[in-house]
C-alpha cells in the first residue's frame, strides 16, 4: 500500500492495526552494519595505513573490506620471547656497570646514598638503584688571581700595609665521593672560595719584603693546611694535594719603582755586609794582637820573676857559704867574677923586659885551640 512506505527510513504508515489514525512512530536507528559511508571510508584507509606501516600487504579493495586480504603480523610466542629476551638485556646493560682504578661510584637507592663501588664490575639494579661514577685520583686545578677580568684580581693588602699582586694554583681531588656528592652544591667554587679567603688572611698578617723573597714556601704550606681544614670543617670530600704559588709582585702600576727599591736596598745590604766583614776582620785581628801582647808580657813578667828568684836563691847560698869561709868565698867569686869578664875579650901579654915589638905577646887561646882540634878531626 501506498500509505505504508513513508517516512525518510522508509518504515513510516501504520502497522495495519490503528487503521491510520496514530500518530506516526518515530523512525527506527539504522540496521548494525550500515554506517554513513563517508565515515567507513575513513576508517578503511586508517586500517589500510596501519597494516602497510606493520607490513602488511596493500592491493586494491572493494568498498569497506580489507584490501588484497593479505593478513597483518600476528604476535606469536617466539615474538614474546625475544621481546622479553631484549628488555632483559636492555635492564642488565642499564644496571651493570664497570668503575675503573682510578674511580669510585656512588650508589642510591631512589634517590638516597646506598653504597660505594670500588674498582670493578658492579651491579646496580635499574631503576631502583642509579649510580655516580667519579674520577677520586685525578688531580684538578684551581688557578687564583690568574686570568681574571676584574682590575683588582690578585691585590691583596698586607699587614704593613702595602698591596701585592699573588697568583697562585691549587691542586685537589677527591676523597670521599659520598661528601663530595651530598655536601657541596658547587665543590669548584667553594674551594675557589676558601682558597681565595685563607690565602687573603695570611698576606694581611704578613709583611711584604719576606712575601716576596724568601716565605713563599712557608706561605703554600701554611695556606694547604688551612685550607684542608676548612673543607673539612665542611665534610666537603676534598683533598687539597699541593699549593703551586706562582707569582708575588708589586701592581703592576708601581712594579718599575718598587724594583729600584729593592735593588737599592739589596746595594745597601751587600755595602753593609762588606764592612761587617771588614769590621770583623779588623777586630779579630786586633785581639789576635792583644792576646800575642799579653802572652809576651805574661812570659817576660814569669822570667823576670824567676831569675829574681834564682838570683835571690843563689846570693842566700853564697852568702851561706861566705859565713863559714869568708877566705875561700871571696877568692872564689874573685874569680868566677874575672872569668865572666875576660872569658868573651881578646886577651894580649904586655912583657916589659922585651924591648920594641916583641915586647907584645898574644895571648893563646888554648880552648879555642883544642875545640878547633876537635871540630877538625870530626869533619
Amino acid at each position: 500500500m501506498a500509505g505504508n512506505n513513508g517516512g525518510p527510513w522508509g518504515g513510516g504508515g501504520n502497522n495495519g492495526n490503528n487503521g491510520g489514525n496514530e500518530p506516526p512512530k518515530p523512525p527506527r536507528r539504522p540496521p548494525e552494519g550500515q554506517g554513513i559511508p563517508e565515515i567507513d571510508e575513513l576508517v578503511n584507509k586508517g586500517r589500510e595505513h596501519l597494516r602497510v606501516l606493520m607490513g602488511g600487504g596493500n592491493g586494491g579493495g572493494n568498498g569497506r573490506g580489507p584490501v588484497g586480504g593479505g593478513a597483518g603480523p600476528q604476535l606469536t610466542r617466539g615474538t614474546i620471547a625475544l621481546g622479553i629476551l631484549g628488555a632483559i638485556a636492555l635492564w642488565g646493560m642499564a644496571s651493570f656497570y664497570t668503575v675503573k682504578p682510578e674511580e669510585q661510584s656512588v650508589e642510591l637507592f631512589l634517590g638516597k646514598y646506598s653504597s660505594t663501588g670500588g674498582p670493578g664490575l658492579n651491579f646496580a639494579p635499574w631503576p631502583l638503584v642509579t649510580r655516580e661514577v667519579l674520577a677520586v685520583t685525578s688531580e684538578r686545578n684551581i688557578d687564583i688571581g690568574v686570568g681574571r677580568s676584574a682590575l683588582d684580581a690578585g691585590l691583596m693588602l698586607t699587614g704593613d700595609q702595602n698591596i701585592v699582586d699573588i697568583d697562585f694554583q691549587v691542586v685537589w681531588n677527591i676523597s670521599d665521593p659520598r661528601k663530595y656528592l651530598f655536601n657541596l652544591s658547587d665543590p669548584a667554587q667553594t674551594i675557589e672560595a676558601v682558597s681565595d679567603s685563607v690565602m687573603r688572611e695570611i698576606i694581611a698578617q704578613s709583611e711584604l719584603a719576606p712575601i716576596l723573597n724568601r716565605d713563599r714556601g712557608a706561605i703554600a704550606d701554611r695556606l694547604s693546611d688551612l685550607i684542608q681544614s676548612t673543607l673539612d670543617s665542611y665534610e666537603s670530600g676534598v683533598n687539597i694535594i699541593r699549593v703551586n704559588f706562582d707569582k708575588a709582585d708589586p701592581p703592576v702600576e708601581v712594579i718599575a719603582s718598587f724594583r729600584k727599591v729593592q735593588d737599592a736596598a739589596q746595594e745597601r745590604d751587600r755595602l753593609q755586609n762588606v764592612a761587617d766583614a771588614y769590621a770583623n776582620q779588623v777586630l779579630a785581628g786586633a785581639r789576635g794582637q792583644s792576646a800575642q801582647l799579653l802572652e809576651q808580657a805574661e812570659g817576660y813578667r814569669a822570667q823576670v820573676v824567676n831569675e829574681a828568684a834564682g838570683e835571690a836563691s843563689r846570693f842566700t847560698a853564697v852568702l851561706s857559704e861566705y859565713e863559714k869561709a869568708p877566705e875561700v868565698t871571696r877568692k872564689r867569686l874573685y874569680l868566677e867574677t874575672m872569668e865572666k869578664v875576660l872569658g868573651g875579650t881578646d886577651i894580649i901579654l904586655l912583657d916589659d923586659n922585651a924591648g920594641g915589638d916583641q915586647g907584645v905577646v898574644p895571648y893563646l887561646p888554648l880552648n879555642e885551640l883544642r875545640r878547633n882540634t876537635t871540630d877538625g878531626g870530626s869533619n
